[in-house]
């Protein structure tokens, strides 16, 4: 059980149990079954700690380092939990009712949620990727704008959760609950186990900005939500049909790899085939030819111009090698994008061209699922082969 020398070090402050951890790294902390209700412990460093059956209700832990600590069966009702970092956090039983978890550190990943009873909690915009949230309650939970790529979801109760916005790129929902779930703007492409879900009443499902796969899952899971068998076939007149799309080579600079990446993920998902170094660069290639050959193969160059993007020689050259192509095709070849003001205020000469000559597509709050979604919408038409 817990050192009550340690419970109530906690309690006189942040500042001196910060400032005592780092003086005794080496010591073991056992803090099972610790009273910490409502003590505010926002910016403690609380990782590699055993925090199991702790009573952390409505306690403050807004930024807090939870890194690799177990709280299995800890009682976290109604806490704050704003910007704290779960990564590979053991939260597998524990009660988290009403809790806030908004905004996780964008570094988490992998936290342990299995039996997690998440009933009612604010997820919104968390970064959940990767985390065990199998035979979770995740019921009247709001997802908006979660990352929740290749998380782990299967036999979870999502009755009355709101997933708009949500991230679900290869996650599994096998043998989830749904009922009331509120399905907008959400693309499920990529996700597994769809026509394993538990329709155990209707769902709200906004048509028009969900994506479903091309096959039968999609009408499978159009009428286990509940929609009218005449918005079905409407769906499947309009939207069931294959869209062709120029091929992308993703120009950034690696400081924007963040965005870059999540673009990628979503333009393939949606069907865009994309060069993203990361992914396609293989051992030993050199990398000024290979990076000059995939521009030439794609349609179009996708640039997301930024701050670092303008400074960059690398995106400056990959710039010259699209220009040149427009020259040698006489078609338009750049896809320029912004992540903030700097374009339009640059001297660099090429980016002072593309500022007069182009259209540049605005993603400067792309950290806004809303505002993201409609950029990310946009580009996607104008990438429609005619």
């Amino acid at each position: 059980m817990a050192n009550p020398e340690y419970v109530e070090l906690l309690r006189q402050g942040v500042v001196s149990w910060n400032k005592w951890r780092k003086e005794n790294p080496e010591v073991r902390l056992d803090l099972r079954g610790a009273d910490l209700r409502q003590v505010d412990l926002r910016e403690a460093r609380l990782g590699w700690l055993n925090l199991d059956e702790a009573d952390l209700r409505e306690a403050c832990l807004d930024a807090v380092n939870l890194n690799m600590s177990s709280l299995h069966n800890a009682d976290l009702s109604y806490a704050q939990m704003g910007d704290v970092n779960l990564t590979r956090a053991n939260l597998s039983s524990a009660k988290l009712v009403g809790a806030t978890l908004s905004r996780f550190d964008p570094y988490e990943s992998g936290a342990i949620l299995r039996d997690a009873n998440l009933s009612s909690a604010n997820l919104n915009y968390s970064f959940l990727q990767s985390a065990c949230l199998d035979r979770a309650c995740l019921h009247g939970t709001t997802l908006i704008g979660a990352d929740l790529g290749d998380a782990d979801l299967s036999d979870a109760d999502l009755s009355d959760a709101d997933l708009s916005w949500a991230h679900l790129r290869n996650a599994n929902l096998s043998r989830i609950t749904m009922k009331g779930t509120i399905i907008r703007h959400l693309n499920l492409l990529t996700t597994k186990g769809i026509t394993e879900i538990k329709h155990q009443a209707p769902s709200c499902v906004e048509l028009h900005t969900t994506l479903l796969p091309q096959d039968g899952s999609a009408l499978h899971f159009l009428r286990g939500t509940g929609v009218p068998d005449e918005w079905i076939d409407f769906y499947r007149s309009t939207m069931m049909h294959p869209i062709q799309y120029y091929s992308l080579f993703i120009s950034y600079s690696t400081k924007d790899e963040t965005l870059a990446r999540r673009l990628h993920a979503d333009l393939q998902a949606c069907g865009v085939r994309c060069w993203f170094a990361p992914e396609d660069m293989k051992i030993g290639d050199k990398f000024r030819q290979r990076i000059d050959e995939a521009i030439h193969l794609q349609d179009k160059l996708l640039l997301l111009l930024s701050e670092h993007s303008i400074a960059s020689t690398w995106v400056e050259n990959e710039v010259e090698s699209a220009l040149e192509k427009e020259d040698r095709e006489q078609r338009e070849v750049l896809f320029p994008i912004r992540l903030d003001d700097m374009v339009m205020q640059t001297s660099r000469a090429w980016a002072a061209t593309l500022r007069r000559t182009r259209h540049i597509g605005d993603f400067t709050k792309w950290t806004d699922p809303e505002a993201y979604q409609s950029a990310f919408e946009r580009l996607l038409r104008d990438l429609k082969q005619s």
